[in-house]
């Protein structure tokens, strides 16, 4: 019964974090959606050739618009650079669009403190320009060859069909005119949905792990680990040992950000949060996929760089934010077990959980079902995922919203494609033909709806 109790105790932990962070949660990926949906792709590879510094913020930019799943990043990079990206650029990109988005702004200032969110905005660039100038020092031109060479094999990491996936707006017009249209009602839905199914496994875990932990280790643990007893050696043990229980805790994106509350609960010095929430990138797992995508030794180079300058950069943050008063005096980060209760957090679940169903409903009403099990996919050429609302799909893929053919041939709805007679509404037909953009036997000449879907 002591086990069930401390498993209940864990659950409700975690339980408790999740209501208080969910609307934040939808918030911050709507608004993620709304600029992924006004951002195309070409326009993102055509401005990092270069590792100068106007290419680099660009970069940072440009990440900071783009999706917050650390695997998905860590791809997309890998995308950007085989087609012409300087490797600085894309790793530059990678860290903005894991650390600078909106929604784990948001999030950390519901669960920790609004400081906690300008350290990151402030910290992030800091580190940014860190890797710039230590990848300009010291990475060498045939290290960075031989990466592209290895990228160029194309071997599959995880996420590469969501990586590949460019769901932008394609037509004209002003930003609320765009918005506004049933075709930016479309892509928002389908940006929105496809980033929840891609960090949703971390924030699960992350919630689950941080439930655990909370309920489970006792502060006295914590003190200890961090020197809390020692305020100078704790501010500069902190940056050293955050990104360590990061890497070993194997969570990315957003998900470690309930484990970082725990973490500032327990003594974690400011600049130790910091650090942590900034290693999601050197994780484990994904530093077996820059093994795959870049070879041993550019994997090694990753690794000490981005530990190095994400310390650099904690340190900057808890020195400066010190002498400017600006580090909480409370640990009273929202960690603890609450029940439900009528309060704006409540009200504010309701609105955005409506908001996210609406979203729901338009993604697999106008065709999005299918592009959750490309998901996972696998890294290939533009052409090969194309999804922005207005654009060839895949060979053998399912037409979405203002699609053509797979060889750039419209088809109108209802009439037959290259191969067979079309068959009845929504069914597939023989050789390819299909109705509402299902799948066909070849993928030859399935027609697709209108822009913005039914």
């Amino acid at each position: 019964m002591a086990v069930l109790a401390a498993i209940g105790h864990a659950l409700a932990v975690a339980g408790s974090m999740t209501w208080q962070i969910t609307w934040s949660l939808i918030l911050g990926f709507t608004l993620s959606a709304v600029v992924q949906a006004l951002v195309r792709r070409q326009t993102i590879t055509a401005m990092l050739g270069n590792d100068r510094p106007a290419a680099l913020a660009k970069a940072t930019g440009l990440g900071a618009a783009s999706s917050s799943c650390s695997y998905a990043a860590v791809a997309l990079a890998r995308s950007l650079f085989r087609k012409g990206a300087s490797f600085t650029a894309a790793m530059v990109f990678e860290i903005a669009s894991t650390n600078l988005v909106v929604e784990l702004g948001i999030i950390l200032a519901l669960l920790i403190g609004w400081q906690f969110t300008l350290a990151e905005f402030v910290g992030g660039p800091i580190m940014i320009v860190g890797v710039a100038v230590v990848f300009r020092i010291f990475l060498r031109q045939r290290l960075i060859e031989a990466a592209r060479q290895q990228a160029d094999r194309g071997l599959a990491g995880s996420m590469e069909g969501h990586a590949a996936m460019d769901m932008s707006i394609a037509s004209g017009g002003s930003f609320w005119r765009r918005l506004a249209s049933r075709e930016g009602y479309t892509a928002v839905s389908h940006i929105f949905v496809m980033e929840w199914a891609a960090v949703i496994r971390d924030v699960v875990i992350g919630l689950l792990i941080a439930g655990a932990v909370g309920a489970w280790v006792p502060n006295s643990f914590w003190q200890h680990l961090f020197l809390t007893s020692q305020p100078l050696a704790a501010k500069l043990w902190g940056p050293l040992i955050g990104p360590v229980i990061s890497v070993l805790s194997f969570v990315c994106s957003i998900g470690n950000v309930p484990l970082a509350a725990v973490l500032w609960n327990g003594g974690i010095s400011f600049g130790g949060v910091v650090a942590f929430i900034f290693a999601d990138l050197i994780i484990i797992p994904i530093l077996l996929i820059y093994r795959k995508y870049y070879g041993t030794k550019m994997m090694l180079v990753v690794l000490g760089t981005f530990y190095a300058t994400m310390v650099v950069a904690a340190y900057i943050v808890e020195f400066s934010f010190g002498a400017l008063g600006l580090i909480p005096a409370t640990r009273d980060a929202r960690v603890g077990e609450t029940g439900l209760q009528w309060n704006y957090t409540t009200y504010l679940n309701i609105v955005f959980l409506l908001l996210a169903a609406a979203l729901l409903v338009r993604f697999f009403r106008s065709g999005g079902g299918p592009m959750l099990r490309m998901m996972g996919g696998g890294p290939g050429e533009p052409s090969e995922h194309a999804h922005s609302h207005g654009q060839p799909g895949p060979h053998g893929q399912p037409g979405l919203p203002g699609q053509t053919s797979p060889h750039g041939q419209p088809v109108p709805h209802g009439q037959p494609g290259r191969h067979g007679q079309p068959g009845p509404h929504g069914q597939p037909g023989p050789h390819g033909q299909h109705g509402h953009g299902e799948f066909g036997r070849h993928g030859h000449g399935g027609p697709a709806r209108p822009a913005g879907g039914r």
